[in-house]
């Protein structure tokens, strides 16, 4: 497949989408490499804990997984826009924004709803065997297919409700922070005063999760519509192999922000764990724009192709690993090594998880598409 120009942002996606499900199943069945206590590890040595303290945790970092997937959110939706300077694209997307998003959330939280109706989240009983207080967090509430409903269709959209779901608590920045964007956009996208009420708002944002999606729309602005500026900064080819080995040091910084005395992050005098992940992920994204050779890499047909399913995997991939997976733990543990059972396990979740999105992605996110469409037509005919 041969790659096209904007391959990476979707590979991108794909990778803070799979690290997202890393995350989740890491914390469940090896909390430990979170924790770094020793008192919560499994691996001999408490290996865990070195795991965890190393750059070897951006590969389940979730919480740096969902600053680079809000920043990468902020930069393309006004991509278009700083492209084309039509202002009717910012109204249209946004008055599409809800309706694109739903369709998946509300099958996957009937679903899941059912699933609960049925028994069939295991997660508590096997967070005793795994020693992780984490997994037993999760979808504690008694099922009701109207209170499923009701967060899908506006509670997790404006209050973050996530209940049947927990991974809905990122849908407000998504929904919420991307008609920010679009408003500031629409406003003051053309003026050349904008970047003072940038600051502005980056300022008042600065310690919420509505940060990462507008940080990533003034970089798109920064990179479409300052040209000088760009083309200098993409001659420095050291100085962005340096911006993108800082933005990867940042986005390493363990999750846990503590234990951290002696490694490569306990020379950060300040833990600010959600700041530097968000920082690092501004960084990595802004390289990445100006570097050939990492679009390539992050052009890679598989994360091409797990970004095309991200949305989906990003929704239905803890019910999965909370169902089948601890189901599947349970029966095996006992009956071999620990880490034989959490390895099968992980391999059939993984495939699951895997065709359940591609499902989604084929069957229910075009429901999404095609009330973009009816909105897209009555726009066109108020023309």
């Amino acid at each position: 497949m041969k790659q096209t120009k904007l391959d990476y942002i979707n590979g991108l996606k794909g990778i803070g989408a799979g690290i997202v499900y890393l995350c989740h199943f890491v914390f469940a069945f090896y909390y430990g490499m979170y924790s770094l206590e020793a008192a919560d590890c499994h691996l001999p040595g408490n290996l865990d804990i070195v795991i965890g303290q190393s750059p070897l945790n951006t590969l389940f970092s979730g919480n740096f997984a969902v600053r680079l997937f809000l920043v990468m959110s902020g930069y393309v939706l006004c991509l278009g826009y700083f492209k084309s300077r039509d202002k009717k694209r910012l109204v249209t997307s946004a008055s599409k924004r809800y309706i694109r998003l739903l369709p998946p959330i509300l099958v996957s939280n009937v679903l899941i709803c059912l699933l609960m109706l049925l028994g069939a989240f295991r997660n508590v009983a096997v967070s005793e065997l795994t020693g992780s207080p984490w997994l037993a967090g999760f979808n504690r509430c008694e099922p009701n297919f109207m209170n499923a409903i009701l967060e899908a269709v506006f509670g997790c959209f404006f209050v973050g409700t996530n209940q049947f779901n927990g991974v809905l608590w990122t849908i407000p920045f998504l929904f919420l922070g991307a008609l920010l964007v679009y408003g500031v956009a629409w406003l003051i996208g053309d003026k050349k005063w904008r970047y003072v009420v940038y600051a502005i708002i980056g300022a008042a944002v600065l310690m919420t999760d509505y940060a990462g999606i507008f940080f990533g729309f003034v970089l798109c602005d920064v990179m479409h519509t300052q040209e000088k500026l760009v083309i200098w900064v993409k001659k420095q080819k050291w100085l962005l192999w340096l911006v993108f080995a800082f933005g990867f040091y940042l986005s390493s910084y363990p999750s846990a922000g503590a234990h951290l005395e002696g490694t490569i992050y306990g020379i950060i005098p300040i833990v600010m764990v959600v700041p530097f992940h968000l920082a690092g992920a501004l960084l990595l994204v802004a390289a990445v724009v100006c570097l050939e050779p990492l679009q390539k890499f992050f052009g890679w047909k598989p994360f091409v192709k797990l970004g095309d399913i991200s949305y989906s995997l990003y929704l239905v991939h803890f019910p999965v690993i909370a169902t089948l997976g601890c189901f599947l733990f349970e029966i095996l543990y006992g009956k071999m090594s620990y880490h034989l059972a959490v390895l099968l396990v992980f391999v059939v979740t993984t495939a699951v998880v895997i065709g359940i999105s591609v499902v989604f992605k084929n069957y229910i996110e075009p429901l999404g598409k095609k009330g973009e469409r009816y909105v897209e037509s009555k726009f066109a005919k108020n023309k």
